[in-house]
């Protein structure tokens, strides 16, 4: 090879690698990537899980405490409400980006495995790690609310917006808890289908995200069940409505949004290039 046919052979990688990094990543490769991190995840074992789990519903309490910071320290006006929903930004950009379990994640990133290889041994496979970091979430979510509400670690003010604002998310009926649980469901698999292709821009997107979840009145299963807790440990909340008016139709939507929809919907986008790509695979190996 001349030295000519290298230097056009180099400048035709740079204009291609120019254009990859202009286009992005297809959703082929995004769909990959997501396969690849839950795969991962699957493989991990049950008490990294865990603790994981307990450290994000630990953090997540954040989301309620900076709405209730906000609350309590803006002057009361309209607009107040569209400020004091950054707050809630706050828990899951520890959690997301401190790379911890988070139960609304794994509804798409386990379950992308899934759509490849729906076997039986893959679904028990996602089940219980989703039974585990639930668990572990809820679990953090209770310890968090504890000591919110047992310590001196809230202003009066800062309590009482807390309260108002845990009322407010499991006050409502529980079809409309599940039916806005659903586009929190999407938005939070959304999120993560976007986060591979973010490179310098994560947070900014985990802020947007979660701020639109917190402006919509989406509702959250783990973000709700510190305002859930918080409610529970003080009396203000019996067992039979947290866990039948809220828990559960919550838990639901936020299933049906993040796995129904908006994973198998991409699924389906990419399936038949998948496939395509998987006859040629095989096609290969025969000749």
């Amino acid at each position: 090879m001349t030295p000519t046919d290298k230097h056009l052979l180099a400048e035709e990688q740079k204009e291609r690698d120019a254009v990859e990094e202009a286009t992005g990543l297809s959703a082929k490769l995004i769909f990959e990537t997501i396969r690849l991190e839950g795969e991962e995840e699957l493989r991990r074992p049950m008490r990294a899980l865990w603790w994981s789990g307990l450290a994000a519903g630990l953090l997540i309490s954040f989301s309620v405490w900076g709405e209730a910071i906000l609350r309590s320290s803006l002057p009361d006006g309209d607009w107040r409400f569209i400020v004091e929903n950054l707050g809630y930004s706050l828990g899951f950009v520890l959690v997301i980006l401190g790379r911890m379990q988070l139960f609304t994640e794994n509804t798409i990133t386990t379950v992308v495995p899934v759509t490849l290889c729906p076997t039986w041994k893959s679904f028990g496979r996602t089940g219980r790690l989703w039974a585990v970091v639930l668990a572990a979430n809820v679990t953090g979510a209770f310890i968090a609310a504890a000591f919110l509400a047992f310590t001196p670690v809230m202003s009066g003010p800062m309590a009482d917006a807390m309260l108002a604002l845990s009322h407010h998310a499991t006050g409502m009926p529980w079809a409309e808890g599940l039916v806005r649980g659903i586009p929190a469901g999407v938005l939070i698999a959304a999120l993560v289908w976007m986060l591979p292709q973010a490179n310098g821009s994560a947070l900014p997107l985990i802020i947007l995200i979660t701020w639109l979840i917190a402006l919509g009145d989406f509702t959250h299963i783990i973000a709700g069940s510190v305002e859930m807790a918080f409610l529970m440990v003080q009396g203000e909340l019996s067992l039979a409505p947290a866990v039948f008016r809220f828990f559960l139709p919550v838990l639901a939507g936020n299933v049906i949004g993040g796995t129904a929809v908006f994973t198998l919907l991409t699924w389906a986008q990419i399936r038949p290039e998948v496939e395509e790509a998987k006859e040629k695979r095989n096609g290969r190996l025969k000749t």
